[in-house]
């Protein structure tokens, strides 16, 4: 004679235990919404302002990077021809 895969107090249990989890995904997603409530969101003016500060600052950064880079490689090139002309 086989034995039954559970017994009536296992199932029971194991269904106490598939509620519980429903219920507490149910009430985690239920907070979830009332945080987003209290979330500030931008608006899409301050988005695109802020957007277009970055923009323009990366912008700024680089030109500036890129000139000083000019003024170096100018600088070494210079006192590369001194040192050939001193040299030769």
């Amino acid at each position: 004679m086989s034995k039954p895969d559970m017994t009536t107090s296992q199932k029971i249990v194991q269904i106490s235990a598939v509620s519980k989890k429903k219920k507490a995904k149910t009430a985690y997603i239920q907070e979830l919404k009332e945080e987003m409530k209290k979330v500030s969101w931008t608006t899409k003016e301050e988005l695109v302002l802020c957007t277009k500060i970055v923009i323009g600052t990366i912008f700024t950064l680089g030109l500036g990077i890129y000139i000083i880079d000019l003024v170096i490689r100018n600088v070494l090139l210079g006192i590369t021809n001194i040192t050939h002309l001193i040299t030769s």
